[in-house]
């Protein structure tokens, strides 16, 4: 199945309500770092419902494109603001459809271990954006995140699966300096006493701190020369 089936069937299922609030959690921190200036351009990378966007129009960016591979979660989004500076568009992550130099900058929640190419996705992603311009690249699903390496059992779409040396490395190669790497934790996810366990596939307790709270969300900073 491809990326455009799953997604359009999640989005036909109401998933994308349940996926911003899971992403809220370490969205909203993260979000809160890029260093948006008030009148600047930015892409989202597998928009979903478009949340991203809308947090950051409220920040002041003048303009706003969220590009999805699922047709069905782009109508969605659209359907989620009347606000004329954001746009939602159906495209791949390894041929964006934009200028050189033209975006400020791009953002990626859970969404990057999907693209096709991702060495390719990061050369276009530098070539988009200006100079100075920055790509917070978020993900959960990584090498040193155990917890998650079941996921890809779940999902027919090929993901994937880079440690934080191979994000910083490939992000290297593709002409971003790399000015940050960080573990973003989910403090908001309630975590119940040990006596609970085992819990939603947890084990134990502290297989659940540690998914949440040491692991969380890795998030790679790149900077376009």
């Amino acid at each position: 199945m491809s990326v455009r089936e799953e997604f359009d069937t999640w989005a036909a299922e109401g998933r994308e309500q349940g996926m911003e609030e899971r992403h809220w959690h370490t969205a909203r921190p993260i979000l809160a770092r890029i260093p948006v200036e008030e009148g600047d351009t930015v892409l989202d990378l597998g928009t979903g419902s478009g949340y991203a966007l809308r947090a950051l129009r409220e920040r002041g960016i003048g303009a706003g494109y969220g590009l999805d591979g699922s047709p069905e979660m782009a109508r969605k989004a659209d359907g989620y603001t009347d606000d004329d500076a954001v746009g939602f568009l159906v495209g791949d992550f390894d041929h964006l459809p934009f200028a050189t130099n033209s975006i400020d900058h791009a953002f990626s929640m859970e969404a990057f271990y999907y693209a096709n190419d991702p060495h390719r996705t990061l050369e276009e992603v530098r070539r988009v954006l200006k100079p100075g311009g920055t790509f917070y690249c978020a993900v959960n699903y990584y090498e040193e995140n155990t917890a998650s390496h079941e996921w890809q059992e779940t999902i027919s779409v090929e993901m994937t699966r880079w440690d934080r040396e191979q994000y910083r490395e490939a992000f290297r190669d593709a002409g971003l300096h790399v000015a940050e790497q960080d573990n973003v934790p989910d403090r908001e996810t309630e975590i119940p006493d040990e006596s609970e366990f085992p819990y939603e596939g947890f084990g134990s307790r502290q297989a659940m701190v540690e998914r949440y709270r040491t692991w969380g969300t890795l998030l790679t900073v790149g900077v376009a020369p």
